[in-house]
């Protein structure tokens, strides 16, 4: 009896066991780094298009208004006065979120209506 426990157990196929793990790397990368690398790409585009007079919150969960825009971070004004933060801390334009259509619309407006004054 104690013979039968020792023995080593039967192989299987290896090309069988080299697909599960080929499947196991395609599932992984579908369902882990390509979400994630398309958050990135959405994150950047979103940083890049960044312009004075939006309003913002920051992932610490302050509100502002971009002041200025600099290479090495952005100027936020807030109620207590400016400071500075980098881009990566923006987490969303407030605008947006919070009037979502009106407010581009508004904002439209409001550009039309001043090209047509100058």
């Amino acid at each position: 009896m104690l013979t039968l426990f020792l023995q080593a157990p039967a192989q299987g196929n290896s090309t069988t066991m080299l697909m599960m793990m080929g499947v196991m790397v395609v599932g992984f990368y579908f369902l882990m780094i390509r979400p994630q690398m398309k958050k990135q790409k959405q994150e950047k585009k979103f940083q890049e298009e960044l312009k004075v007079g939006s309003r913002v919150v920051l992932t610490s969960g302050l509100h502002g208004r971009i002041a200025q825009i600099q290479e090495d971070g952005v100027v936020i004004e807030t109620l207590s006065g400016k400071l500075k933060f980098e881009k990566a801390a923006i987490s969303r334009e407030f605008t947006d979120n919070r009037f979502g259509e009106k407010a581009t619309k508004a904002a439209d407006k409001k550009e039309v209506i001043e090209t047509e004054k100058k």
